[in-house]
C-alpha cells in the first residue's frame, strides 16, 4: 500500500525553507533527487559568485596602474578555488539533508519522483528500489535544468552546462562559451578574469539581449575588451581536434576550445515528474500553472520558483515559497504573489543589474516616459573608481502620467546593491518627486550616482 502523508514536498531548494515547527504536527516527506538545497547552493548562484570574487581579484591585480600601484597577475590555483568554495558548499548540503533526516515528523525520500495520479508519486529511491506515496497536499519545488542543444557533434564531446562546469579538474586554457545571456556572460567574466582564453558565441547583435539596449551595448563593448566575442553568430558543429575541440561556427570559422560550455537557457523539470498524470496543467514552456496564491490546477497542489516562474531567480523562489507556507498555513487566509517588480543582476564584468520596465518596453506600451543617465564618473566616488568616462552609469525610466519610477538599469561597480533604492520605490509605489530630497545619501558614497539620477528624473517629469 502506498505510504500517505499530510504533505509531500518534492524538491529542496527554496522549497525547503517552507517546513518549520508550524508544521511539526503533520506527517511530511521530503523528496529529493540530487544535493539539499537546490540549484542555487550547489550548482548555480552561491558556487558562481563564490568564483566571481577570486576571479575579480585576479583581473584587477593585473590592472592596478592607473592607481599606482604595481601589481601583477601570476596565475589562479583553481583546485584550490574549486575546493574552498564545494568544501563549504558540500558540506552545508549534506547538514541540510541530515537535519531534516533527523526530525522524526519528515521522511526524506531521495530519489526521483513521477506522478501516478492525483497527489500520487512513485519515487525510484537512489538506494535502489522504489515508493508508493501520496499525498493531501503536494508542494513541487522541483527547479529546472539547462538546456544542451541538438548541435551536430556536440554529444561527441565533453560539452558542460553550469551544472558541471564549476567542478572542472583543472582551469582551461581555452573556454568556449555557447550563449550571451546572464549564466554565458558571467563564467565568461570569472575563466577570462582567472586566465583563460575566452570565445563567446551569441545569436543576438549584443550580450545580455534581455536588458536595455543602451545597456547592453555598454556591456558588449566592454566585454569584448575583455574577451572573444561572436555576436550574430551560432554554433553549427562540433569536431574533435586531436586533444581539443573545434567549433564550427556560422560565419565560417573554427575556434579550438579545451573546455565547451552551453548556457542558452534552462527548462523546468516539471517533464521528468511527469505532471500530466497528475492532472497537473503546464504551458507550452513547461511551467506548471499556477495562479495567484500558487496554487497548481490540480487540487491540493501547489508549484513554485522555477517550477512555475518564468524567472529562474533565487528570490523569486524564496518569495513564493513564503507565499506557500503561508497559504498552507491559512488556508482560509491567502495571500497572493507579486512578481510585478522582479530585479535581476548579472555578476560579471561589469557588473549589470535592472528592475521593471525598459526604455523601450515602457514606450511600446505607449507610456509617455521620460529618460535620464547619469554616469558614475559624474559623483566623488567615481573619481575614486577612475570612472573619468560616461559607460558606467544609472539609467532611470518614468512615467509622466503618474509622476512615478516604472524601470532602473545600472551597469557599473555594485549595480546589484545600488538598484535596491529604485526597487524600494517601485514597490512602495512612491513618486519620482522628493524621493532624493526626502532622505540623506552619505557622500561621497557611491550612492550617490543613484542619488543624482533621481534627481534629474524628477526634473525631467515635472519640465
Amino acid at each position: 500500500m502506498p505510504q500517505h502523508y499530510d504533505l509531500i514536498l518534492v524538491g529542496t531548494g527554496s522549497g525547503n525553507s517552507i517546513l518549520d515547527d508550524r508544521f511539526s504536527h503533520l506527517r511530511v516527506a521530503v523528496v529529493e533527487k540530487g544535493a539539499f538545497g537546490g540549484t542555487c547552493l550547489n550548482r548555480g548562484c552561491i558556487p558562481s559568485k563564490m568564483y566571481v570574487e577570486p576571479s575579480i581579484r585576479a583581473r584587477e591585480s593585473g590592472s592596478n596602474e592607473p592607481f599606482g600601484v604595481s601589481s601583477t597577475f601570476d596565475g589562479a590555483d583553481w583546485p584550490g578555488i574549486r575546493d574552498r568554495i564545494f568544501g563549504r558548499i558540500d558540506a552545508n548540503a549534506a547538514k541540510g539533508r541530515e537535519h531534516r533526516r533527523d526530525q522524526d515528523w519528515i521522511d526524506v525520500q531521495v530519489g526521483v519522483a513521477r506522478f501516478t495520479g492525483e497527489r500520487a508519486l512513485t519515487v525510484d529511491l537512489e538506494a535502489g528500489g522504489s515508493v508508493e506515496i501520496t499525498g493531501d497536499q503536494v508542494v513541487l519545488a522541483t527547479g529546472s535544468r539547462p538546456v544542451v542543444p541538438p548541435i551536430k557533434g556536440l554529444d561527441q564531446v565533453e560539452c558542460h552546462t553550469s551544472d558541471t562546469v564549476m567542478r572542472l579538474d583543472a582551469l582551461p586554457a581555452r573556454l568556449g562559451v555557447i550563449g550571451g545571456g546572464y549564466v554565458g556572460s558571467e563564467f565568461a567574466g570569472v575563466f577570462s578574469g582567472l586566465g583563460s582564453q575566452v570565445t563567446q558565441v551569441e545569436a543576438e547583435g549584443t550580450l545580455l539581449g534581455n536588458h536595455d539596449a543602451e545597456i547592453a551595448r555598454i556591456f558588449t563593448d566592454e566585454a569584448s575588451r575583455s574577451w572573444d566575442v561572436r555576436l550574430d553568430t551560432s554554433l553549427d558543429e562540433v569536431t574533435p581536434a586531436g586533444d581539443a575541440i573545434a567549433l564550427h561556427l556560422s560565419d565560417g570559422s573554427t575556434v579550438e576550445v579545451d573546455v565547451v560550455l552551453v548556457a542558452i537557457g534552462r527548462k523546468p523539470n516539471s517533464d521528468l515528474l511527469e505532471v500530466e498524470k497528475g492532472g497537473i496543467d503546464v504551458d507550452d514552456h513547461g511551467l506548471v500553472v499556477v495562479d495567484e496564491h500558487q496554487r497548481a490546477s490540480a487540487e491540493g497542489v501547489w508549484a513554485l520558483g522555477d517550477a512555475s516562474s518564468a524567472e529562474p531567480l533565487k528570490h523569486v523562489a524564496n518569495q513564493d515559497a513564503r507565499v506557500v507556507q503561508h497559504n498552507l498555513l491559512h488556508p482560509d487566509d491567502l495571500v497572493v504573489t507579486d512578481h510585478r517588480f522582479v530585479p535581476n543582476a548579472v555578476f560579471s564584468t561589469p557588473q549589470v543589474a535592472a528592475v521593471g520596465l525598459t526604455e523601450a518596453q515602457a514606450r511600446e506600451q505607449g507610456l509617455d516616459v521620460a529618460v535620464v543617465t547619469h554616469a558614475y564618473g559624474d559623483i566623488a566616488h567615481g573619481w575614486a573608481l577612475l570612472e573619468d568616462e560616461t559607460d558606467h552609469l544609472v539609467k532611470l525610466v518614468g512615467d509622466r502620467a503618474t509622476g512615478k519610477l516604472v524601470g532602473a538599469h545600472l551597469i557599473g561597480p555594485e549595480a546589484s546593491v545600488l538598484v535596491q533604492v529604485p526597487i524600494m520605490a517601485m514597490s512602495l509605489d512612491l513618486p519620482v518627486k522628493g524621493l532624493a530630497r526626502g532622505q540623506y545619501w552619505i557622500h561621497p558614497a557611491l550612492t550617490e550616482v543613484v542619488e543624482n539620477a533621481l534627481l534629474e528624473l524628477e526634473a525631467e517629469l515635472e519640465a
